[in-house]
C-alpha cells in the first residue's frame, strides 16, 4: 500500500474535484451528505502525519493517498493510488473515518461523481453503509459535465468498487499497530 504511481501529475487537482469543492453540502436532518471537499489536495506531509497517527506506524508514508475532503468528524476522503501508472481520475476513492472505519467508495473519480449525484458522500457509504438514492440536481449536472463512465445507481457503483478491491479494509487494518 505504499507504492506510488510515478506520474508527474499525481498532485494536480482534477478539474472535477475543483468543481466539487465549490458545491455546498448543507447538513440537514432528513438526508444529509456529511462532506466538506477541499480546494486542493492535502499536502503530502500532512497526509503522512495523519496516516502515521491513524495507524500507529510511524514508518509509513501517505504517498498512495491524495486526500481531497473530510466529514464533520475528521474522517478523510482520498484518491487511493492503487493502479500504478494510471491517471488520478482512474484511481479508486476511499474513506478513512475518524474512528477507524474505512472502505472503498467508488472505483474511480467519474463513478464518485455519480455517487455524489445520487445524494451520497464518502461517510454515508462507508460509515453509515447507506446506498439510498436521493438525487441532487446540481451534482447531477456536475457529473454530466465531467464523468467519463455511464450513470448508474450509487448502490451498483459502490458494490462494483468494493468487489474490485475486497481487501482494502483488511489491508489497511493490518497497518495498524
Amino acid at each position: 500500500m505504499t507504492e506510488t504511481t510515478g506520474t508527474d501529475d499525481d498532485r494536480r487537482f482534477p478539474p472535477a474535484l475543483a468543481e466539487v469543492a465549490r458545491v455546498e453540502f448543507p447538513y440537514e436532518d432528513d438526508h444529509s451528505v456529511d462532506f466538506e471537499p477541499y480546494e486542493a489536495f492535502e499536502p503530502a506531509e500532512k497526509t503522512t502525519d495523519w496516516l502515521r497517527h491513524w495507524t500507529g506506524d510511524h514508518d509509513l508514508d501517505g504517498d498512495v493517498y491524495r486526500v481531497f475532503g473530510q466529514d464533520g468528524t475528521g474522517g478523510l476522503a482520498a484518491l487511493w493510488l492503487a493502479r500504478p501508472g494510471r491517471p488520478l481520475a482512474d484511481q479508486p476513492v476511499v474513506f478513512m473515518g475518524s474512528e477507524g472505519e474505512n472502505g472503498v467508495v467508488a472505483g474511480n473519480l467519474s463513478d464518485f461523481l455519480w455517487v455524489l449525484a445520487d445524494g451520497l458522500g464518502p461517510c454515508e457509504v462507508v460509515v453509515l453503509q447507506d446506498d439510498t438514492s436521493n438525487p441532487d440536481a446540481a451534482l447531477t449536472e456536475l457529473a454530466e459535465r465531467h464523468a467519463t463512465t455511464p450513470r448508474r445507481p450509487a448502490a451498483e457503483i459502490i458494490a462494483e468498487a468494493q468487489a474490485e478491491f475486497p481487501t482494502f479494509e483488511e489491508d489497511l487494518e493490518k497497518l495498524c499497530r
